[in-house]
């Protein structure tokens, strides 16, 4: 078998079944695993009505996207593993061409797709750094490749790699995860490729629209400093907090001398929140740092 696609769904009912139906316009020999995190909005009840074939398991409680990922690794059959987010669709080759180009580059330990946005405009996807890598002294030297990593909306992998890598860290609950991944994959010698002409359409943001913007970024930031602390040395990190915490600082000052003057205030006062909690999570770690002496 070709492929195993993956997609793990949260309350995702108005857009799992758009998703899974652009899985099926191909002659690629596949399976397909939804794992549903608890959704309380039918998310399985469409799967499992529309979609016979699919292998849905339904988590009693919300384990998070890695934790749902590994979950069906020891299930799946194909060479090839894709990762989708439920707010995407695949063009009419998508599949295909993937997979070729995974057969042509035995090289690449993991590819993303192409991923554009409703309007065809094409969506930032592809990191040739990591995030803080300016502030690091050698922890990243020697790595496989030059792509650093590629956005985990519409990613596949070779089987065996992810087995050789233990799959996804459970730690990261929803953000962070595919850096993570990808940077490991690197350092066992694989590269990270992009597979140009593999479009995947992808709405964006809707695994976000549970959470208040403060929400949000406090997650993001937690889950970005977990990433430090797993691939960095302590000293690299206390530049990156540092770092950080200066430039909130000064951004949250500026914000709130020019929000009064601005058209677009709302703009300015979500940007306001994103570095309040910035400073605000960095303060605590701060503090917990000082606990510890």
């Amino acid at each position: 078998m070709d492929l195993s696609i993956i997609i793990v769904s949260y309350n995702t009912v108005d857009l799992i079944e758009s998703c899974l139906g652009s899985l099926f316009t191909d002659a690629v020999e596949k399976e397909v695993f939804v794992v549903d995190n608890a959704s309380n909005d039918g998310t399985a009840d469409v799967v499992r009505t529309c979609f016979p074939g699919v292998h849905l398991i339904e988590n009693p409680e919300n384990r998070g996207f890695s934790a749902a990922n590994n979950q069906v690794l020891s299930q799946c059959r194909g060479r090839y593993l894709v990762f989708l987010n439920p707010d995407t669709q695949l063009g009419a080759d998508t599949l295909r061409t993937a997979v070729s180009f995974m057969d042509d580059h035995p090289r690449i330990g993991l590819a993303g797709m192409k991923i554009i946005n409703p309007d065809g405009t094409l969506q930032e996807s592809v990191s040739y750094r990591y995030p803080g890598e300016k502030y690091t002294r050698g922890e990243l030297s020697g790595l496989s490749g030059q792509i650093a990593c590629v956005l985990g909306a519409g990613m596949m992998a070779r089987r065996e790699i992810i087995q050789e890598v233990d799959g996804f860290d459970e730690d990261f609950f929803l953000y962070g995860e595919d850096q993570d991944l990808c940077l490991r994959i690197r350092k066992r010698g694989y590269d990270i490729g992009y597979i140009e002409k593999a479009e995947v359409t992808h709405l964006g943001g809707q695994s976000e629209r549970q959470f208040t913007s403060a929400e949000k970024w406090g997650k993001k930031v937690r889950a970005e400093y977990l990433f430090y602390r797993k691939h960095y040395l302590p000293e690299t990190i206390t530049r990156i907090r540092r770092s950080h915490l200066l430039q909130a600082q000064w951004r949250i000052a500026t914000l709130k001398l020019t929000i009064p003057f601005c058209k677009d205030k709302a703009n300015m006062k979500a940007k306001l929140i994103k570095y309040q909690v910035i400073q605000d999570e960095i303060c605590k770690m701060e503090n917990s740092i000082e606990q510890k002496k």
